[in-house]
């Protein structure tokens, strides 16, 4: 791949996205680092001798007691389904399909929060700023997710985007127009209209499909 190479080597953490486990008692055993993410991971040890990964919320604490499953009490890290989520609720790990596992909102210091429920489903406004309508007994786990100062992080020299396995970048405009749409030129040339290698445009060119299946359950769009 272009522009990947190098990078510390990294264990993968098998994350527990689906908390299927209903009704069994969890113990936060410890918060660690993840290098395949952003936010931090929480160890679970469940009554049951159990262990599992889950992403961090926000304000979780080491000896903390979490649960998930209908029934549940709707406490920060806790997972149940949106029916049973107070109105209101900032939320986070929200899965799409019932038993899929989440899919929104797992980034560090994202969160979403509960408006309203129409039915069947429930709505849901995004960080995106995005309001949608999610089936109602989907799960979720209440609170934002951790590590909130991630987008505060300052790298400090080149060599830490070495660690994370991203080579420098050549620049569109200082290839030949062999190797890129914007490339060639004499002298300082500019690039002329923004577009990807393959010649798609950049910068304002929306690429959603318009007629996806799943813009019906979107009741505003996202902010730009």
């Amino acid at each position: 791949m272009r522009y990947i190479g190098g990078g510390h080597k990294k264990m993968y953490r098998l994350i527990d996205f689906k908390r299927n486990k209903h009704a069994i008692p969890a113990t936060v055993h410890s918060i660690e680092y993840d290098p395949n993410r952003t936010a931090r991971i929480a160890l679970l040890h469940y009554a049951d001798g159990e262990k599992k990964y889950i992403i961090a919320p926000t304000g979780l604490k080491v000896g903390q007691t979490l649960l998930s499953g209908p029934g549940t009490s709707p406490d920060i890290g806790n997972a149940l389904p949106l029916n049973e989520i107070p109105l209101g609720t900032i939320v986070h790990n929200i899965e799409m399909q019932p038993g899929q596992g989440a899919k929104l909102v797992r980034s560090a210091g994202t969160f979403a929060q509960l408006l309203n429920r129409d039915g069947r489903y429930a709505i849901i406004k995004l960080a995106s700023g995005e309001t949608r309508m999610i089936l109602a007994n989907c799960f979720a786990t209440v609170g934002s997710v951790s590590n909130p100062d991630h987008s505060l992080e300052r790298k400090g020299k080149a060599g830490a985007n070495r660690w994370r396995g991203r080579r420098p970048r050549t620049r569109a405009v200082a290839m030949n127009p062999v190797d890129h749409p914007m490339g060639g030129g004499e002298g300082r040339a500019s690039g002329g209209h923004p577009r990807s290698r393959k010649g798609l445009k950049a910068k304002g060119y929306k690429t959603r499909t318009p007629k996806r299946y799943s813009n019906k359950f979107i009741i505003e769009k996202r902010k730009k």
